[in-house]
C-alpha cells in the first residue's frame, strides 16, 4: 500500500533558462498570431487617430506597439498557468516530528 503522510517530491526543479523558455516562447507564437489577426483588420494609423492623435505614431511603430502589447498579455497568462501547474510537493517538504 502507498503512504502518502510522507510527501515525495515527483521531480527536482527545472532550470531557470527552460523556465521562462517555457513561458515566453509559446506566448510570443501567440502574440505573433493575434497581432497578425488583429491588424488585418484594423489599421494602426486608423486606431491612432481614433486613440492618441497627438501623438506622431508610424504605421511601423504601431504594429510594434501592438505585437508587444499582445505579448505582454499572453505572457502573462503563461505566467500564470506555470504558477498554477507548479507541484505542490515543492512548497509541502518533508514534515518533522
Amino acid at each position: 500500500m502507498t503512504d502518502f503522510t510522507t510527501p515525495t517530491f515527483d521531480h527536482p526543479p527545472r532550470p531557470m533558462a527552460q523556465r521562462i523558455g517555457a513561458i515566453l516562447w509559446p506566448s510570443f507564437f501567440a502574440a505573433g498570431v493575434a497581432t497578425m489577426v488583429f491588424f488585418a483588420f484594423i489599421d494602426p494609423l486608423l486606431l491612432r487617430d481614433i486613440t492618441f492623435p497627438q501623438l506622431n505614431i508610424t504605421r511601423g511603430l504601431g504594429y510594434t506597439i501592438g505585437f508587444f502589447t499582445f505579448w505582454l498579455a499572453t505572457a502573462s497568462s503563461s505566467l500564470f498557468t506555470w504558477i498554477l501547474l507548479r507541484p505542490a510537493s515543492r512548497f509541502n517538504g518533508p514534515k518533522t516530528r
